[in-house]
């Protein structure tokens, strides 16, 4: 059985607040504290629902509230908090006074992200941009590598071509079809830091 709702829909006000439920509520709230959201309405003389008295409250009207353009450091701030915690702003909003968890995420979704994302850093994972997948070969007939000695490696089109990019101990792999007796390997260290494992090996038939 669910949770019952916290008001009659039919007796409640919806859309906008006006100017007199807002002085009521900070009045009630002021006077008596947050107390229960459920009962606030009545106790307040507001035909409005205690979620609704809730989020007007803690969103548009307490008074601790932070107005106008976040700064650069709650930029970062805010940048730092979502790599540890990710989508979770009430925990977020926590250590940014005076501002609220919806504020932050609105704020996340129509700005920082494109900051981010000009800075070349994906916003969800705060790793720089195809960092993993920016040495995966996907034409084998014209890729052409150095092997360890530094003479040029030839990647036929009926090899199987393996990549396996080594980034803080952890590898990732590709495959393309093909068929072939050979086996060679190589290492290929790029600029950004990646160690590419490289191998063309026979395969499994039965």
């Amino acid at each position: 059985m669910g949770r019952s709702p916290c008001c009659e829909k039919e007796h409640t006000n919806k859309g906008a607040w006006s100017r007199e439920e807002d002085e009521r509520l900070i009045s009630y709230i002021k006077a008596h504290g947050e107390g229960c959201w459920r009962s606030l309405p009545t106790a307040a003389g507001l035909q409005r629902c205690g979620k609704s008295c809730r989020l007007r409250w803690r969103n548009y009207l307490r008074p601790d509230l932070k107005r106008g353009k976040f700064t650069e450091e709650e930029d970062e701030l805010i940048i730092n908090l979502h790599s540890l915690l990710g989508n979770k702003w009430s925990l977020i909003a926590t250590q940014l006074a005076g501002r609220t968890d919806n504020e932050i995420k609105n704020y996340w979704n129509t700005h920082i992200k494109r900051k981010l994302l000009s800075r070349g850093i994906d916003p969800q994972t705060h790793r720089t941009l195809n960092a993993a997948s920016s040495f995966t070969p996907h034409n084998t007939n014209n890729f052409q590598l150095l092997d360890i000695q530094g003479s040029p490696m030839q990647f036929l089109p009926n090899n199987i071509c393996k990549v396996s990019p080594i980034i803080n101990g952890a590898s990732l792999s590709e495959e393309s079809n093909s068929n072939s007796s050979s086996v060679v390997t190589a290492e290929e260290h790029v600029s950004d830091g990646i160690n590419l494992e490289l191998s063309i090996r026979p395969p499994s038939f039965g």
